[in-house]
């Protein structure tokens, strides 16, 4: 017996990616008070620059962890997101955020060459992501200038 795919929309997939990033504006609990974690599937593969990729939830947990344990909150600016639709399982969303990190706090634009900028590419099926890659600078409170002749001294 073959197995059965859910049709998805594009829209579909879209409200899963929202419900996907205000769960992390609230700490990884999603809306109907579930974990981040049950948005994906079960050997689903997250990447986060430094971090590298996770696979299957549980890596995907430590890594959302390691890297929410950096992070005293963060917004996502849900007006302000590009979307890119393939007509097929994969979509990308392109937006801006502002927060704060143990470091210090961050805001798109400010400074322009600072965090807050980001892409996400996902790929969803059966309801679930099965892939997200996680495209931003990780330096979220713009400590990481030494290295960067531009940046040095500002």
């Amino acid at each position: 017996m073959a197995a059965t795919r859910e049709q998805m929309t594009d829209e579909d997939r879209k409200a899963l990616v929202v419900e996907y990033l205000k769960a992390f504006d609230r700490a990884g609990v999603t809306s109907d008070g579930g974990s981040i974690l049950d948005l994906f599937a079960d050997d689903a593969r997250v990447y986060f620059p430094k971090w590298g990729v996770a696979t299957g939830r549980d890596q995907i947990g430590q890594m959302f962890g390691d890297v929410g344990g950096t992070l005293k909150a963060i917004e996502h600016h849900y007006d302000e997101f590009n979307w890119v639709f393939t007509g097929g399982d994969v979509l990308a969303v392109e937006g801006t955020s502002h927060g704060e990190h143990r470091d210090g706090p961050w805001k798109a634009g400010e400074p322009e060459h600072g965090a807050g900028r980001w892409c996400d590419v996902f790929e969803i099926r059966d309801g679930k992501i099965q892939r997200c890659f996680i495209y931003l600078d990780p330096d979220y409170a713009g400590r990481d200038t030494e290295r960067y002749p531009w940046l040095a001294g500002q």
